[in-house]
């Protein structure tokens, strides 16, 4: 009988495995969605994604183009001089276009030798130091695990080796799961 209460128990712990992390990226998904749609109320469920998505858009078109480019540059250079919002807003813009901009950050993935028999996984932020007159220092940006948040540390730049054949969304995945995710060698 111990058999089959062990076999029970093994079946529902490996269809825990495969049921949680379904539902739990669903229902936060579920709830972006939710959030999302509920910043413009409409009636009409996914109606205010749509606009939102379609506004966002259009705000880069226009940011696009050369004739209203002054216009953009000259609201940003308003906002930077005010105190406190100019902290927020170029932290939050630098934040963004670390992602998604032309100046993308977290594309090159590093090992870190921090001592004799322990190295750390990150990514190079700035390759040059030279206005803090640190010209043997690069940033690199250590992920923290199970959260989305991370570290930032200068480090001698004979302590870095670049990873290859390794994309850098596979590293932060690898990161940012504890190192439990598969890392596939990628040429």
């Amino acid at each position: 009988m111990a058999f089959t209460y062990r076999r029970i128990l093994t079946y529902f712990f490996r269809g825990l495995l495969f049921v949680v992390p379904i539902a739990l990226t669903i229902y936060v998904i579920t709830l972006i969605i939710q959030f999302l749609d509920g910043i413009l109320p409409i009636p009409i469920p996914g109606l205010g994604i749509l606009i939102m998505l379609a506004f966002i858009t259009f705000v880069g078109f226009l940011a696009s183009i050369f004739i209203t480019r002054p216009l953009f540059e000259i609201f940003e250079r308003w906002v930077f001089k005010i105190p406190l919002i100019n902290i927020l807003y170029t932290s939050i813009k630098d934040l963004m276009s670390a992602f998604v901009g032309d100046k993308k950050k977290f594309n090159t993935p590093v090992i870190v030798k921090l001592s004799d028999n322990m190295s750390r996984l990150g990514f190079i932020t700035q390759d040059d130091l030279t206005i803090l007159e640190e010209e043997s220092l690069v940033a690199i940006y250590f992920p923290h695990s199970y959260n989305f948040s991370g570290n930032l540390f200068l480090v001698p730049r004979e302590n870095v080796r670049i990873i290859k054949h390794v994309r850098s969304t596979d590293v932060m995945k690898f990161i940012v799961s504890g190192g439990v995710s598969h890392l596939p060698k990628h040429e």
